[in-house]
């Protein structure tokens, strides 16, 4: 697959308005922008795991499912996956704060700290007592952007439980206010 490039239309030549703003002041931008927390996962080359916490999650297109993840460029979870061409997606629930918090720290062995087992189709590491959901993604295409890497996947395999997401946004850890309450529509407990 080939990187798209664009052209955008206005006054003036595209380098001389371009400028970058400090690292500090686009963290302020993106930390007012809520999201949900995921960790991704995959297996080194000698089958030992690897995970980083990550809010960079885009689904891209349903035909077929394909998801988007931005990984450190340097990181040993992205080396995993570019060995192993396949990752898995652990979207956390509100109770997996802890979770998140190590795998977004530089911990020796985060697998020490968390239960996980193979995922179905690849054998991808599942927190599965801290996602409630996981989906498994074989590798279609790896761009450089920075200091990070885009990793486009095809999702092979999904187990989705219902439960409540955990939400990171303003640089704190969340849950969505009255989450539970929600799930209790018609869908859920009305009688036929």
């Amino acid at each position: 697959m080939e990187p798209v490039h664009t052209a955008v239309a206005g006054p003036g030549a595209l380098h001389d308005v371009r400028r970058h703003v400090g690292a500090d002041d686009f963290r302020s931008l993106m930390s007012s922008f809520p999201t949900g927390v995921a960790v991704v996962t995959s297996t080194g080359w000698d089958g030992s795991p690897r995970g980083v916490t990550c809010t960079s999650l885009s689904s891209v297109a349903l035909a077929p499912p394909t998801l988007l993840v931005c990984l450190k460029t340097r990181g040993s979870t992205l080396d995993a996956i570019r060995t192993r061409e396949w990752f898995a997606v652990n979207l956390l629930h509100a109770r997996a704060r802890g979770t998140a918090e190590v795998f977004s720290s530089p911990v020796a062995d985060r697998f020490a700290h968390v239960s996980w087992r193979p995922t179905g189709t690849a054998g991808l590491p599942w927190l599965h007592e801290d996602a409630f959901a996981v989906a498994e993604c074989a590798v279609t295409a790896l761009y450089a952007a920075g200091d990070h890497t885009v990793v486009l996947g095809e999702v092979a395999g999904v187990e989705l439980r219902p439960d409540d997401p955990l939400l990171y946004g303003m640089r704190q850890f969340s849950a969505w206010p009255d989450a539970a309450a929600g799930r209790s529509g018609p869908d859920q407990n009305s009688n036929p």
